[in-house]
């Protein structure tokens, strides 16, 4: 965000480039591996559609090899649910959890949930939010909410009549990602 001077936003999806194909082409060079000469797999699932079609022509427009086994295996989201809860331990996340926890690609009500579970969350992304004002239009992540916004809404409302749809994205980097 500091490089760029702005947010990755709806319009703008450089996260997914920024964290984690370029570190990861960058370890791979470090130890003496050209893009193209390893196979990345990549976790997507097959309800996670569009994105891997999307990603692999990403890929081959690059030079990269990649492999999607959970989407070719037809493994869906219940069968990750699943395959955890026989694990030994558990991370203790919910359905809607993951390592970009107010993702603009997310939904309202999961943002929202996020939120209310743990409202210092909101805090990094609202700061990033104040920083980048101007600098592009409204200077959000999300153009249909700010996440100040978000959490007043959270602190001004209660949760009686909330619920998380089944159009609520659930996926880590949002059901539209780029997949670059």
């Amino acid at each position: 965000i500091d490089k760029k001077k702005r947010l990755p936003n709806w319009q703008e999806r450089w996260c997914t480039a920024s964290l984690k194909v370029e570190p990861m082409t960058k370890f791979a060079a470090s130890i003496g591996f050209a893009s193209g000469q390893y196979l990345e797999v990549i976790g997507l699932r097959d309800d996670e559609g569009m994105r891997i079609l999307r990603g692999m022509e990403n890929a081959e427009k690059r030079g990269r090899r990649v492999a999607y086994p959970l989407a070719r295996g037809k493994v869906r989201k219940a069968d990750v649910v699943g395959f955890w809860r026989e694990q030994t331990f558990d991370l203790g996340l919910k359905s809607w959890e993951g390592n970009c926890d107010l993702c603009f690609l997310k939904g309202r009500a999961i943002k929202k949930q996020i939120i209310r579970d743990d409202p210092t969350r909101a805090a990094w992304w609202s700061r990033n939010e104040g920083l980048h004002k101007g600098k592009q239009e409204r200077g959000w992540f999300d153009k249909r909410d700010s996440v100040a916004g978000l959490l007043e809404e959270v602190r001004r409302s209660p949760d009686l009549f909330e619920e998380i749809g089944d159009d609520e994205h659930d996926v880590e980097c949002g059901l539209q990602c780029a997949g670059d």
